[in-house]
């Protein structure tokens, strides 16, 4: 039997937390950057044309992609431009403010609705840690006070069900589950049914997560969520496509079926542990047009944390030894 502080482990975290968790997460791409940018910068007369090219190349590494990185090099172009200053921190400075205009373009969902049940799917490709991010959901939303099921419908995966069980045990919570092999929309119905005769307040879905390329899917996916729709207003209300972080801008394309077949309105990265190249949080983006809702940062329950934009740019990009390396 699991503890109450197991079951509240992942209560709301201060913005400082978020900081030391995805610092520690983008370590690699942060450091790989910074000492880029520290090394133009020391060669050269301040942030002239060699020194924009490295930060292309920089951000380009970095997996956020050419366009992207094509795009912020532009702005801090004309920043630079038209500034006084010329040195390292000066460059930091843009390039910080210029991704948080990146991250704030994106729409921020609403995650609390007033509905009495909110239903939340979780889509992805198989291996992207959907079923782990249904049971760390799971764990926010009792900790937020609120009851929950779990729906495992990700009936396609050998082991799933059972792994979405183990969780469900750990958290003291209901799960509605089918034979391996099932349809996966005949879970989902007598989930909703379940949740809606029970008063629950949240059902996670764990889908299934065959392949891009596996048309079926993609109609099972449309499917479920019609039926959502049919047995409850508004549902789903919220659909986020899990992405494991090191797979890099390889998985975006398997991202774009996914957003067009089940409708996502969110992201949530997993495994943004350091062994990732985080600017794929910018690809994300700019090529998806969705906000990171979550990011996962290890293996705990309590390892998924609220995307904050304006730390995620402070965790790339600050370094208050790097304008003392330019110096020495």
């Amino acid at each position: 039997m699991s503890s109450d502080s197991e079951k509240t482990a992942p209560v709301a975290r201060e913005r400082g937390g978020f900081f030391a968790k995805v610092k520690r997460g983008l370590f690699m791409t942060h450091t790989e950057v910074l000492e880029k940018l520290s090394s133009a910068v020391k060669k050269s007369l301040g942030i002239d044309e060699s020194v924009l090219e490295l930060l292309e190349e920089a951000l380009v590494a970095a997996d956020v992609g050419a366009e992207t990185a094509s795009a912020l090099t532009d702005a801090v172009r004309t920043r630079a431009n038209g500034s006084e200053r010329k040195d390292l921190a000066a460059l930091r400075t843009m390039l910080r403010e210029e991704i948080e205009n990146l991250l704030a373009s994106a729409p921020r969902p609403d995650r609390r609705t007033e509905a009495p049940l909110l239903v939340t799917f979780l889509v992805g490709v198989n291996g992207s840690g959907k079923t782990t991010t249904a049971a760390k959901l799971a764990a926010r939303e009792i900790a937020a006070g609120r009851s929950v099921l779990l729906a495992a419908a990700d009936t396609f995966r050998a082991g799933a069900i059972d792994q979405l069980q183990t969780w469900a045990d750990r958290l003291d919570v209901g799960v509605v589950r089918h034979r391996e092999g099932a349809d996966p929309s005949a879970v989902l119905y007598d989930a909703l049914s379940a949740a809606k005769a029970r008063g629950t307040q949240t059902l996670l879905v764990d889908t299934a997560g065959r392949l891009h390329t596996k048309k079926n899917l993609m109609e099972e996916l449309s499917k479920m969520r019609r039926i959502a729709g049919r047995e409850v207003p508004g549902a789903p209300h919220e659909t986020l496509l899990v992405l494991d972080a090191t797979t890099g801008l390889n998985g975006l394309s398997q991202a774009r079926r996914f957003v067009e077949a089940a409708g996502a309105t969110g992201v949530v990265l997993t495994k943004l542990d350091g062994s990732a190249r985080g600017g794929i949080v910018l690809a994300i983006y700019r090529e998806l047009k969705l906000p990171v809702v979550f990011v996962g940062v290890g293996e705990a329950v309590d390892d998924l944390v609220p995307f904050d934009p304006s730390e995620y740019a402070r965790a790339l990009l600050d370094d208050e030894g790097a304008e003392a390396r330019v110096q020495s």
